[in-house]
């Protein structure tokens, strides 16, 4: 049997949930591949480059930065599922200005991608705002620190339902990032350095995916009870308003890509970190690789 390791650089079912699917429904099975699902959040680069990772958001930045040559064979969102989550009287982005905000720092995927659509609404992150960095996790901190009013502000990512959180806590949800900046944001991703483009359990990988992808169309009520094992506070209704507003209508059902929204990411992006955007999407996404219609 073919292994590869797949890492995910971010807890929460943006990054875990279709590989999970996958696993669980035994579809990486099905393809004669063994995948060991690792945390490589705390991994360096160097590390993350010799299996395939998850993360397509930190692998562009590295490409960008690092000229790594990370290439992507599937895609399954467009949109980043992280929010701005704030306590009263905040009640808009605009409103931010002064507060004190908990956030990624800016060398990271979610910190960048947090401070183009800060720039989009007109707050300048280093000089409107305090912000408070912090390192990646299940965000309950956040919360701590919110209800105790040590911050005004905080974003969050996918390891809970943030429009729930925010009417049970008399709070306020002032944007989800996907609503304001797109781009090809998780999937499968490797250097093909150490990672060949043609290696038999890569292609297995991207296939088992596609049908993890198409179980969050075809299969809700499956698709629910595996996001259950992510979500324990909220109830099945919860997840379900949760999955039909930010995930369902946005997830891929092929893992292809849209170049366009590809192409504007990669410019947003290299303008943000400073750096030229030196290859277009046509390089980094290659979805074209595994053919379409060949899946289990």
């Amino acid at each position: 049997m073919e292994t590869l390791d797949l890492a995910y650089v971010g807890r929460g079912i943006h990054e875990e949930l279709v590989a999970y699917i996958a696993d669980q429904e035994g579809y990486f099975q099905d393809e004669g591949v063994h995948v060991a699902l690792r945390d490589g959040g705390a991994w360096d680069i160097e590390r993350l480059r010799r299996g395939a990772t998850i993360g397509l958001g930190r692998s562009m930045l590295s490409r960008l930065t690092d000229g790594i040559p990370w290439t992507g064979l599937s895609v399954s969102t467009h949109r980043p599922l992280f929010w701005f989550l704030a306590r009263g009287p905040l009640e808009s982005l605009q409103d931010l200005k002064g507060s004190r905000l908990a956030v990624h720092a800016p060398g990271t995927a979610p910190g960048c991608f947090a401070r183009i659509v800060l720039r989009r609404n007109g707050i300048d992150p280093d000089n409107d705002l305090e912000c408070q960095y912090r390192s990646p996790g299940d965000y309950g901190m956040h919360l701590r620190r919110l209800r105790a009013g040590e911050i005004d502000a905080a974003l969050v990512g996918s390891t809970m339902a943030p429009e729930q959180v925010a009417e049970q806590e008399g709070w306020r949800v002032l944007a989800w990032v996907g609503d304001h900046f797109q781009i090809p944001t998780v999937g499968v991703m490797v250097d093909p350095t150490y990672v060949p483009l043609d290696s038999p359990a890569l292609h297995a990988v991207v296939r088992a995916n596609r049908r993890a992808l198409r179980t969050i169309h075809e299969r809700p009520d499956t698709v629910v009870g595996h996001v259950r094992s992510f979500m324990g506070r909220h109830t099945d209704e919860e997840i379900r308003a949760h999955l039909d507003r930010f995930v369902t209508p946005y997830f891929t059902r092929d893992g292809q890509v849209d170049l366009e929204i590809g192409d504007a990411a990669i410019a947003a992006v290299a303008h943000e970190l400073g750096v030229p955007a030196s290859f277009r999407a046509a390089d980094v996404y290659r979805t074209d690789l595994v053919p379409v219609g060949h899946d289990a």
